[in-house]
């Protein structure tokens, strides 16, 4: 039997690193806490958004991370690693700008809303999907109510739970579209706006308006975060299964 705990899982993280974003900065603690607590090897390499938009760019990796950061240098870059990850059953995460970029590129590539835009983005567009929070939410701690038998439940262990942002821009438009082509949304704040969405069927494929990474001091890792870890050692696992 294959002993997955001990495997290594490559893990692509997309997005611009820079060290004045602190979840960038916060990635290597929370690596070396999975392999020192959780006993869960991740080889991380960055794929700055530019880059993402070869064809092969997350593909052959074990799990795909979509962090803040956004406005990415370049949308299509970031759109083109969630579809990836989406379409080849690679585990995936996006946190804050990842969250909504994994919506708008299931809005675009799956609902046929072709023309929706995020207004951070493209702020003269006439169809947004993201726009600015009525409240921004940067800097805030806010409660998460989440769905009974989700995979967010499953990971967090939890039904509610209070979380960090730093963002001023979320979903409004056409989530009825995204959810009646198959996208859950799973997690939403007091007042009923998505913070969490999710695609059953995928074998670990969610998104957090908030972020799980700066939870703490890194030294113990968001649920989420290590829910990811796992999801992208099994992959390892089972591609070498296949292989051998």
């Amino acid at each position: 039997m294959t002993n997955s705990a001990a495997r290594t899982a490559r893990l692509a993280l997309v997005g611009d690193r820079s060290p004045n974003v602190a979840s960038h900065t916060r990635v290597p603690l929370l690596l070396d806490a999975l392999a020192e607590r959780d006993r869960l090897h991740l080889d991380a390499y960055w794929i700055p958004s530019h880059d993402a938009e070869a064809e092969d760019a997350v593909r052959g990796f074990d799990a795909v991370w979509v962090l803040p950061g956004s406005p990415y240098r370049s949308e299509a870059g970031v759109l083109a690693a969630v579809r990836t990850a989406r379409e080849g059953g690679i585990p995936f995460l996006g946190t804050c700008g990842g969250f909504q970029h994994a919506l708008l590129e299931y809005a675009r590539h799956v609902c046929g809303l072709t023309r929706v835009a995020h207004a951070e983005n493209d702020p003269d567009a006439d169809d947004f999907l993201i726009e600015p929070l009525a409240c921004s939410l940067v800097g805030h701690e806010a409660v998460v109510r989440i769905e009974h038998g989700s995979l967010a439940q499953a990971a967090i262990g939890s039904e509610r739970t209070v979380e960090r942002y730093f963002c001023a821009y979320g979903p409004s438009r056409h989530l009825d579209t995204l959810h009646a082509h198959g996208l859950r949304f799973t997690g939403h704040d007091e007042d009923g706006h998505v913070r969490i969405a999710e695609l059953p069927g995928h074998p670990f494929f969610l998104a957090t308006l908030f972020q799980p990474e700066l939870s703490g001091d890194g030294s113990r890792p968001h649920p989420v975060v290590r829910t990811l870890a796992r999801a992208a050692v099994e992959h390892a696992a089972r591609e070498a299964g296949m292989r051998a």
